[in-house]
């Protein structure tokens, strides 16, 4: 990536202020860019160098951490939490839903950590690779992590390089059915240093080195100890039963419905973690997640409300023992068109990735689509709306660097008609037919209040420009369970279109857009043959696309790599392969007893990362 030299000069000065710590990582892109630096290279920068290497002590304290100091490990008693969405497994890097990889959180963890404003924080190693520490090649080939000594994995052995080594490993062995091969195969090798040194070799210049073992979606490290050798028995047993170095360790867990985790004695740090036991129960809906922590005060915290802002604060006054919040939002809810025919079965299997969806596979219907969506309605009937749940027109959404200016969405259900009028889509009675072929489609959803509201607005403004449309609602345990031999979920896509939400967890979100590769001969589209463990649901085949996202795995130019990311966007976009509605925060309810300050609720993370950290006020 591009680099500011030692030479003299205000941007020197301000980057090197930058790496002494003297500014903050925010600080320094907004002085970058007044100095006339391109947002992206300012960024790009601010990403490869730490203002902060703690070590030791100082790691563990780089998060927020308020009111711990001199409490006693498992003197807070039980921790209720609602996840209306229940955890099927607790395995991440089998996991295609965030009620999973977030339940999984709170055993296993990643080497490092995002912060709320996506400034990486060592987790298990002492110091942030960098360039400046050595750490880091400058040609962005080799990165070298050192790990915390002492630690050890909840069951008593010791945390080693080895299991880092061994991570990648069992990611790369199909045999696994792992939904992160794309982000670990830039790996060429892992080497094992010594006991506490992992170094990592890359194909080629890697400009996104610091993704893999970072962040709270694919980061995890798993202990070698517990899988190697064991095959598909010891991934099953791991999924119900995950050995972690994390602050807590599973008692018990019926998928779908409950998990008790109790604390990790072994964990690092002696006073933590404050609660004795966390009880995640699953089961119901947002709102009656919001009231049981808002109002009745059953339980201590709600995860995800994706309800209504004017409803939740219908739950809040001054008496209420719960309140609730919110960070930034990443996070992206969209409609995805199924590219293939879901409705023809070839070699066992339906949506086979060679099989043209009937009429999805036509640019014009994907347009007509688009344009006949109120995304204002839902933006601001549902969310907050306004600038801070927008509706939006792009798929990567809210980080300004790499957000496409390149683009515009409109509601205009009137062109809508004319394009399909034009394209030979003629109305028989209610509905469009073309060649004796219906605009007829299966919209399937989680079942969620919020979102079969959406439902509704969507399915009246495709009924205006001639679609027939029927409703589907998936319970999020089925929809979100990655298991082969479940029909009813996101991978299979066993209908014609498909609504959820995806987060961008890294500022520069590769793996965010590995869900529309394709890759050579369609490798990572999600089929029978690698068990629909690939993230490509859609069966979405671009060669543009796929050349992009290709040659962007090598480009170590800052500019180039931001440009990128907007044409993969632009492609997208344009090509109307997606429809984004809005862009959405995290929401959450709380007990008033919980330290707020120490939820560290944060945009690129899910909601536990921090709970090693977690306590009541004092």
């Amino acid at each position: 990536m591009s680099r500011v030299s030692g030479n003299s000069g205000p941007l020197a000065a301000t980057f090197a202020a930058l790496r002494d710590g003297s500014l903050s990582r925010r600080q320094f892109v907004e002085r970058a860019t007044a100095l006339g630096v391109g947002i992206g290279a300012a960024l790009a920068l601010a990403n490869t160098v730490s203002a902060q290497t703690p070590t030791d002590d100082a790691a563990a304290s780089s998060r927020p951490t308020s009111g711990t100091d001199g409490q006693e490990r498992g003197a807070g008693g039980d921790l209720k939490i609602l996840q209306w969405q229940a955890p099927t497994h607790l395995s991440p890097h089998n996991g295609t839903g965030v009620k999973d990889i977030a339940a999984a959180g709170i055993v296993l963890e990643p080497l490092v950590h995002y912060l709320p404003d996506a400034t990486q924080v060592p987790n298990l190693v002492t110091e942030l690779p960098t360039v400046e520490n050595g750490l880091l090649a400058e040609d962005f080939t080799s990165v070298t992590y050192t790990l915390l000594p002492g630690v050890t994995w909840s069951d008593g052995e010791p945390f080693t390089a080895d299991d880092v080594v061994f991570t990648w490993q069992w990611i790369m062995d199909s045999t696994s059915a792992s939904v992160n091969t794309l982000i670990y195969e830039s790996i060429a090798n892992i080497e094992a240093v010594d006991e506490l040194t992992a170094k990592i070799t890359f194909t080629n210049p890697n400009p996104f080195w610091s993704v893999p073992f970072a962040g709270a979606t694919s980061g995890f490290v798993y202990p070698k100890h517990i899988l190697e050798g064991g095959g598909a028995e010891a991934n099953d047993a791991f999924k119900l039963n995950p050995i972690g170095t994390g602050p807590f360790k599973v008692e018990s867990f019926s998928a779908n419905d409950q998990v008790v985790f109790t604390l990790n004695e072994l964990y690092r740090e002696t006073n933590k973690p404050y609660f004795a036991r966390v009880v995640l129960k699953g089961g119901g809906d947002p709102a009656s997640a919001a009231r049981a922590v808002l109002q009745s005060g059953e339980y201590d915290y709600a995860w995800n409300l994706s309800v209504e802002p004017e409803i939740l604060e219908g739950m809040v006054s001054e008496s209420s023992p719960g309140v609730y919040a919110g960070a930034p939002g990443v996070t992206i809810e969209r409609i995805d068109f199924n590219f293939s025919d879901p409705n023809q079965e070839v070699d066992g299997q339906r949506s086979e990735k060679n099989t043209p969806h009937p009429f999805l596979s036509d640019p014009v219907v994907r347009q007509a689509f688009s344009l006949a969506i109120d995304r204002d309605k839902i933006a601001n009937s549902f969310y907050l709306g306004g600038d801070t749940e927008p509706a939006i027109g792009n798929f990567v959404s809210g980080i300004p660097a790499i957000e496409s200016p390149n683009t515009t969405w409109a509601f205009d259900p009137d062109q809508a008609n004319q394009l399909l009028d034009e394209a030979g889509w003629t109305k028989d009675g209610d509905t469009r037919k073309k060649d004796g072929v219906e605009l007829k489609v299966q919209y399937a959803t989680t079942v969620n209040q919020l979102r079969q509201k959406i439902q509704a607005v969507v399915k009246s403004n495709l009924e205006d420009i001639g679609f027939k449309v029927e409703l589907v609602q998936v319970d999020s345990g089925s929809y979100f369970d990655s298991s082969p031999g479940n029909d009813q979920n996101i991978s299979h896509f066993y209908w014609d279109l498909e609504m959820y939400a995806s987060l961008l967890t890294s500022p520069l979100p590769i793996s965010y857009l590995r869900i529309w590769y394709a890759g050579e001969n369609g490798e990572n589209i999600a089929q029978a043959s690698n068990q629909w463990s690939a993230r490509n649901l859609s069966r979405y085949q671009n060669p543009d696309f796929d050349a992009v996202y290709d040659g962007v795995q090598t480009e170590t130019d800052a500019e180039k790599v931001i440009a990128a990311f907007i044409e993969m966007n632009d492609i997208l976009i344009n090509d109307h392969a997606t429809v984004p509605l809005v862009r959405w925060g995290l929401r959450a309810g709380f007990s008033r007893t919980l330290n707020q300050e120490n939820l560290g609720l944060a945009g690129f993370s899910y909601d536990y990362w921090n709970i090693a950290n977690w306590n009541r006020v004092q």
